[in-house]
């Protein structure tokens, strides 16, 4: 059986799940095209997370994946963390606030404990997908005794080799060209593939099969894609811009500006690639300090944008996006899956 059989979807096309940005809207009007919609959940609590499923599967009847974030939850290293936001107080003072006494874990990870697992077989979503590594064996064991397909975020081979011998359905072959936080295991770790080579890199190594992620932003780099060995392909970027996304004003106006993109682990502590402002410009200087432990470091980054936003500075927004963001096109998210698959097909 395909991939594309097997997930229930027409089209391999997988709308990227991005937390924060994603909404039950945007996943049924991409699942509803026969594309496969998502929820990125790894920043919601589970009341939310459940609100968020329940949202989806009244508006579509088609399938949809939801995700999770699966890090190794650290230790904060207060020194670091107290040094981290020293540097901040200037930034801070001319907002006319003082900067953070502590930074919290803001997000908890599925490896946790087995509360979103819980939900995951309550909802029954056809998918579930995980970044920044692989469930516990006994949650994997669950979701695939009650028929739900895995998906892990692989960066590198020997993710994916990992991936495999966990036994997870599907790998999604992140390149280094994809928006927001690189996939990544292990942060000390970051082999900074780019997506066409690691697909032909997994392809020969993994029996998986291949999700493509990273700098697609129409049918044509898809089908390139597919012809490397991918079954299908997944997109955020592209999708950011789709009036049923949660993304602000000041976002959607970015990437509608060609902007160009760098990789930043400053805002929220691990690598993740964004629209270049504040933080690659005046915080990655080469001398900076030692980041805090993700997600501690997100925790700074959010209330400094908030405040910032109120003063009509957007500059410390976490603005995600991939290395063709120059790319993106304005349009609805029907008429872009639409248009992705003629494009697919079209052969010039």
């Amino acid at each position: 059986m395909s991939l594309l059989e097997k997930l229930g979807i027409k089209h391999p096309i997988l709308l990227a799940p991005m937390a924060g940005v994603s909404t039950p809207e945007l996943a049924a009007e991409v699942s509803n095209q026969c594309a496969l919609g998502s929820l990125g959940l790894g920043a919601s609590s589970v009341q939310s997370a459940r609100e968020q499923i329940l949202k989806t599967q009244e508006l579509t009847d088609q399938p949809f994946q939801v995700n999770f974030f699966c890090h190794k939850t650290e230790n904060l290293d207060d020194t670091v963390a107290q040094a981290w936001i020293d540097q901040f107080k200037d930034k801070f003072a001319q907002f006319g606030i003082e900067p953070p006494k502590t930074l919290k874990c803001i997000y908890p990870s599925f490896r946790d404990n087995d509360d979103f697992l819980n939900l995951v077989l309550e909802t029954r979503p056809k998918a579930v997908s995980f970044h920044f590594g692989i469930p516990h064996s006994h949650q994997v064991q669950a979701l695939k005794e009650a028929g739900i397909i895995t998906m892990v975020s692989a960066t590198n081979l020997a993710e994916a080799r990992a991936i495999e011998a966990a036994g997870i359905d599907v790998v999604i072959a992140q390149g280094i060209e994809a928006g927001g936080h690189r996939g990544i295991f292990s942060t000390k770790f970051d082999a900074s593939v780019k997506t066409s080579n690691l697909i032909k890199l997994i392809k020969q190594y993994c029996s998986l099969p291949i999700v493509a992620a990273g700098g697609i932003m129409d049918g044509y780099q898809a089908r390139q894609m597919l012809e490397f060995g991918a079954e299908a392909v997944q997109l955020g970027t592209a999708f950011v811009q789709c009036k049923t996304s949660n993304a602000n004003e000041a976002y959607r106006k970015a990437l509608l500006s060609k902007p160009l993109t760098q990789v930043t682990a400053s805002i929220s502590g691990r690598p993740a690639r964004g629209i270049i402002n504040h933080w690659h410009t005046d915080i990655d200087t080469p001398d900076r300090l030692d980041v805090p432990a993700y997600p501690y470091t997100y925790d700074l980054a959010k209330q400094l944008h908030a405040v910032a936003v109120q003063h009509g500075d957007h500059g410390y927004g976490a603005f995600w996006a991939g290395s063709n963001a120059a790319q993106t096109r304005e349009m609805e998210a029907s008429d872009l899956v639409n248009q992705l698959v003629l494009e697919i097909k079209h052969r010039e």
